[in-house]
């Protein structure tokens, strides 16, 4: 068997174990609750909550629909790290090429990066309302600390014989920051961006926790407050499952993007 067909055969079969324990799972938590081992206030059973996510998705939950809900949070999330990428990426690549850029901002960002994004909310809503200003602006700052860290550190890191390469054949200042500098960071750019992605999508749902009229992480406090379980655990799994599919999507993009490394 060539490499590639052992490979291939070894992907296939660590996708088997992934669904294996998924479908044990799902098979545990129906054995349980048809069984009466827990009770169906504490963990309904999967019939009931799929009863109830077909009348979500009919009825919608609060006056909106469920899909407007993901929506909600879905537009929250990409604005604010879309912004955080926007700016972080050029900011990061010049701390990380400018000493005196990194002498100025790093002190900020040294100071920032061990405060919780969470921490700001109350601040957020003080100055900026309840409005989607707020959130945004929360996850754009949560985004920007891992992206500005991640390209800096990975400008820092581009090796000089690559540098001067380039310098021999007559780059530019700007071409050799746009066609080596840049890529030769973009694996840790990427991985800023990873987190980032991972970040806002948690940092969304915290702050709809405290301070929103939509959003899943609205419909989660709501309905926990009125010890609608169905309901709570529904918003739960199709946050999770989002944050699922975040991650492929960022994961095939890094291996579009970085289709060069390890060869």
């Amino acid at each position: 068997m060539s490499s590639r067909r052992r490979a291939i055969a070894g992907k296939a079969s660590f996708s088997l174990i992934s669904w294996l324990t998924v479908a044990i799972i799902l098979l545990v938590w129906y054995l349980a609750t048809a069984k009466g081992l827990v009770s169906g206030f504490v963990l309904p059973s999967p019939a009931s909550l799929w009863a109830e996510f077909c009348v979500l998705v009919v009825k919608g939950y609060a006056g909106k629909s469920l899909s407007e809900h993901v929506l909600t949070s879905l537009f929250r999330t990409f604005t604010g790290l879309g912004l955080g990428i926007a700016v972080g990426v050029p900011v990061g690549l010049l701390m990380g090429s400018s000493r005196v850029a990194n002498a100025i901002l790093g002190p900020i960002f040294s100071f920032l990066r061990p405060i919780p994004p969470i921490a700001f909310i109350p601040l957020m809503i003080l100055y900026f309302g309840i409005g989607e200003f707020s959130k945004v602006a929360l996850i754009f700052l949560a985004a920007l600390y891992y992206v500005v860290l991640n390209t800096s550190a990975g400008v820092r890191t581009v090796p000089q014989d690559l540098v001067r390469a380039g310098q021999n054949v007559g780059l530019t200042r700007v071409q050799l920051f746009s066609k080596v500098v840049f890529w030769a960071a973009l694996p840790h750019i990427m991985t800023g961006v990873k987190t980032a992605t991972a970040i806002s999508w948690a940092i969304v749902v915290a702050a709809e926790l405290i301070a929103a009229q939509a959003g899943l992480g609205f419909m989660v406090m709501d309905a926990t407050t009125f010890f609608r379980v169905p309901n709570v655990y529904i918003g739960i799994i199709i946050i999770g499952l989002i944050g699922v599919m975040l991650e492929v999507v960022t994961l095939a993009i890094d291996r579009r993007l970085l289709h060069w490394m390890g060869k």
